[in-house]
């Protein structure tokens, strides 16, 4: 059976098709529009729908609308409670009204679909799908914590054999994602969009407001939370963009990020009593806040933790499809990797390059020519295989530099156009992590986890390691890209280190380049020394060449 799913409500509109159970594609919309996430999330955008990765997932499998068994659609209308503090009184009824007539609209966008096909999917189902029924085992007790749904801001519950069964639920307005957003904004950044960089911020501050937090954001110990309103101006002067930061802010952010770290430790406690479950999966926002999610796995009852890649809205349209197909009596394989987009043969790659008219070559040894090239302090773009869904680079769509120059913190930061406290991140083979990293979990595909770097390599690969000593590392497995590996193995041979910088390839504003295009206007926008796009190599010198 063949179910699309999409997300469309709030943000990070994105598409994803799982046929006989098995994922095929996912893709997020702002890859195709160049949209940085898809769209703003108002309620009079619920309108927006992922036309383009709706289209071209369907197009990966070679099938037309009217083949499918059903599309989910990550929000249910009906659980909206109307005057129900939280949500947006002013145009709460616009984005019910645009849900309520989703499946119309989606008949327009996707021609030959019946209305008929498509299913609400509550969104923290959506979400705990993307987690439960992804991961790779089937029963686990299962997290999600995000800004909001149609009424609730959490979902605390068990997957047993694919079936999911809620055991709590946070109403609003009490919510963590909303109020990690308030803050987000308080600090001068985006909300909805900018979260991780409150987290960054984190690092640089102390958490001398703690305290106070504490009596305003608490669990409940029945499986929810309360968070009461907050003055965050009488902590930190509410800042403008781009404003510098002082103290007090940093202070304020740490301060938040502890907090928030102690309420989830809660709420996993009470979730591991009532279930006994070993493994805990997660989804929604929050869920990418990777300092939480170690200090979660670290302290908190669960053997394991496994994290949905896409685990922000963009994640749903994967957990809506999932969710049909369960429903529909076909058990979900595990997520095969997050490598789920649009992918191009060599051939196709060329013909891009020769339309543009630049000029490449095709070394006999490409792993070895890149690793030289990251040897001798160049920047360079790696293009390869089908490119990522969620927010991270994970070697698809990459910006690569040497670990071991101190300034190539800065430098990167500069070619991305982004704020200078930012990290920037390792990659590391699978096998030589421990040897690095410790306090974190090993393997680490999906960068979801930090980890501290062991005080003998801080000095030797300082561009990745963050002012509190800690990385968010991806480790590779050789088995599952070969070529990577063994940039990585012609990398540490000529340098002694078995780590490279590895960052999205984009600049600040921007979604991650996709597609070839993408690709070529970063390079020549941006002051990267080299272009890796499939196996071929574009050097900068030689395409502005005087």
């Amino acid at each position: 059976m063949k179910f699309l799913g999409l997300n469309a409500i709030f943000h990070d509109p994105a598409a994803a098709l799982v046929v006989d159970g098995e994922v095929v594609a996912a893709a997020e919309e702002e890859r195709f529009s160049r949209r940085k996430h898809g769209k703003r999330p108002v309620p009079f955008s619920a309108w927006e729908l992922p036309e383009q990765a709706a289209a071209w997932c369907l197009a990966r499998a070679g099938l037309e609308p009217e083949d499918l068994d059903g599309v989910a659609y990550s929000y249910d209308p009906a659980l909206v409670r109307p005057g129900q503090q939280g949500l947006d009184e002013r145009w709460e009824d616009l984005r019910t009204t645009y849900a309520r007539r989703a499946p119309n609209f989606l008949a327009t966008a996707l021609p030959g679909l019946d209305p008929a096909q498509v299913r609400y999917v509550p969104h923290h189902v959506a979400h705990a799908a993307s987690a439960g029924l992804a991961a790779p085992y089937r029963d686990s007790a299962v997290l999600v914590c995000d800004g909001r749904g149609e009424a609730v801001s959490h979902l605390a519950g068990r997957y047993a054999d694919g079936e999911l069964t809620v055991l709590a639920a946070q109403e609003l307005p009490h919510s963590l994602g909303l109020m990690y957003e308030e803050v987000t904004e308080h600090l001068g950044f985006m909300r909805s969009s900018d979260e991780y960089k409150v987290m960054a911020m984190a690092s640089y501050g102390e958490p001398r407001f703690l305290g106070e937090l504490r009596e305003l954001i608490r669990a409940t110990g029945d499986g929810g939370f309360r968070v009461e309103p907050v003055d965050w101006a009488g902590y930190a002067k509410r800042l403008g963009r781009g404003e510098p930061w002082s103290e007090d802010h940093a202070d304020l952010a740490a301060s938040v990020q502890q907090r928030l770290e102690e309420v989830l430790l809660d709420l996993a406690r009470w979730l591991h009593e009532r279930t006994g479950e070993r493994r805990l999966t997660m989804a929604g926002g929050v869920a990418l806040n990777c300092v939480a999610n170690t200090r979660l796995l670290a302290e908190g009852p669960f053997e394991e933790l496994w994290v949905q890649p896409a685990a922000g809205d963009a994640g749903t349209a994967l957990g809506g499809a999932l969710h049909l197909a369960q429903a529909a009596g076909e058990p979900a394989a595990p997520m095969p990797g997050a490598d789920l987009g649009r992918g191009w043969t060599d051939e196709e790659l060329a013909a891009w390059l020769d339309a543009a008219r630049v000029p490449y070559e095709r070394p006999a040894d490409l792993a070895a020519a890149v690793a030289a090239e990251l040897a001798a302090d160049r920047i360079v773009a790696w293009f390869q295989g089908r490119s990522e869904y969620g927010p991270r680079a994970l070697g698809r769509r990459s910006l690569m530099a040497h670990p071991g120059r101190a300034a190539n913190t800065e430098r990167l930061n500069d070619v991305k156009g982004r704020e200078q406290f930012r990290p920037i991140a390792p990659m590391v083979l699978a096998e030589r992590a421990a040897a690095i990293f410790e306090r974190g979990p090993i393997p680490s595909p999906y960068m979801l986890f930090v980890h501290d770097v062991r005080p003998e390599w801080r000095d030797r690969i300082p561009a990745v390691v963050h002012v509190d000593g800690t990385a968010r590392i991806q480790t590779v497995d050789r088995a599952d890209d070969p070529l990577l590996a063994r940039m990585l193995e012609e990398f540490e041979v000529r340098t002694g280190l078995p780590v490279v910088v590895n960052t999205s390839l984009n600049t600040a504003g921007r979604p991650m380049v996709d597609d070839p295009r993408d690709a070529l206007e970063c390079f020549g926008s941006a002051p990267v020394d080299l272009l890796v796009l499939g196996p071929y190599l574009i050097h900068r010198g030689r395409v502005f060449a005087s």
